[in-house]
């Protein structure tokens, strides 16, 4: 889209090239080698080596743990090695996808809640924002990044929040949920969370699959990768989520926006609808909530990927309207990714004009505290 500002008419003959189109969930790939010259010792020794070990898909020993797939590879499978590694590459293939701003997550850190060491966490968690600014968001236009914190060291990424609070390229602060314990919702990730709110950035949950032996994340008894890939990203979402509320993060951090990004977004009104049953009995045990937690998760923002594909695209239209979606839904692809959904997918949905320009762009322009540029509207 290359207009100043943004159409204030919406029209049935909108195209994917004439309306604004915000990507909530891209996927810049870093590597040990990539990383190393931003580390600091002695984990930079420790990424050096790892630089000679053959790349394998979110999966490099010391660097991307936690099990990956099980199930034996079949010939004609989806292509799991694509990744894009350098900002002109991505800007390009999102042009000829028709996105104009794109919000950058990690590749191999989705899994950096598994790593055991606390100072080794950090240390890459510092290395790649410092990498991620130097190499993406300051290269080339619309592209926006998440920073990575540590939840084995909230205090550390609560400096970097701080360090980075200011940085235009900087739009939110990404949790991984890669087998992390405790679950977002303990206390002891408060630092993250009041530097995120006193900065103005938001916060973004994003799933991933990974055998880990915790809650939710023990799902080693599945045959299938199909099994364990249906429930292990919408699971860890869920459980995160109740977590959150029924601990008061809303309430404990009231401006600090929170998304969940790579779930899909069919599961929201079952769990809203089920929290809230359980509050009406149950209340007194969280006497912190002012309000019943769909009023809460209502407030949340969700990214359509992996969309569901119903044989009704109408039934998502519907769901999408149970829990307000239309004003809390950002589109988002995954790409590079091998499930990465087109745009068209989601602006194909039977969607009134307004509400497709919401999901497509508009929402998350109001998330991210951005304009249609790109340009941070709240930078400290």
């Amino acid at each position: 889209m290359t207009d100043q500002t943004l159409p204030t008419q919406p029209t049935q003959r909108d195209t994917l090239d004439s309306i604004l189109v915000v990507d909530a969930d891209v996927h810049v790939h870093e590597s040990p080698g990539e990383l190393a010259p931003y580390c600091d010792m002695p984990w930079r020794k420790s990424l050096e080596a790892l630089s000679n070990v053959p790349e394998r898909y979110l999966d490099i020993p010391g660097f991307s743990s936690g099990a990956g797939s099980l199930s034996a590879p079949f010939p004609g499978g989806h292509d799991s090695k694509r990744m894009v590694t350098h900002a002109a590459q991505m800007r390009e293939e999102l042009s000829k996808l028709s996105i104009d701003l794109a919000i950058l997550f990690p590749d191999h850190l989705l899994k950096l809640p598994v790593l055991p060491q606390k100072e080794y966490a950090a240390a890459l968690a510092r290395a790649y924002n410092a990498w991620l600014v130097d190499k993406w968001t300051s290269q080339e236009r619309g592209l926006l990044g998440c920073l990575v914190v540590p939840p084995q060291d909230p205090e550390d990424g609560a400096r970097q929040i701080e360090k980075y609070a200011g940085d235009p390229g900087i739009v939110g602060v990404y949790l991984g949920l890669a087998g992390v314990d405790p679950l977002w919702g303990n206390r002891k990730y408060d630092p993250i969370y009041q530097a995120a709110q006193d900065a103005g950035l938001p916060v973004l949950l994003h799933s991933v699959t990974v055998i880990h032996p915790v809650f939710p994340w023990q799902i080693q008894g599945f045959d299938t990768e199909m099994a364990r890939h249906s429930v292990a990203h919408p699971f860890a979402i869920m459980a995160n989520l109740v977590d959150m509320i029924t601990t008061g993060v809303p309430v404990r951090f009231p401006k600090l926006k929170i998304a969940f990004i790579e779930a899909g977004i069919s599961w929201v009104p079952f769990i809203m609808n089920r929290l809230d049953k359980e509050y009406i009995e149950r209340r007194r045990e969280v006497p912190f909530l002012e309000h019943r937690p769909s009023r809460y998760i209502r407030q949340f923002y969700f990214a359509t990927q992996p969309v569901e594909e119903p044989e009704d695209p109408a039934d998502l239209v519907k769901l999408i309207q149970l829990y307000g979606g239309e004003e809390t839904t950002m589109f988002a692809s995954d790409w590079p990714h091998h499930d990465f959904d087109h745009p068209r997918k989601v602006f194909q949905l039977p969607l009134s004009p307004a509400a497709r320009r919401k999901i497509m762009g508009e929402n998350a322009l109001r998330f991210f505290q951005i304009d249609a540029q790109g340009n941070r509207l709240n930078r400290p």
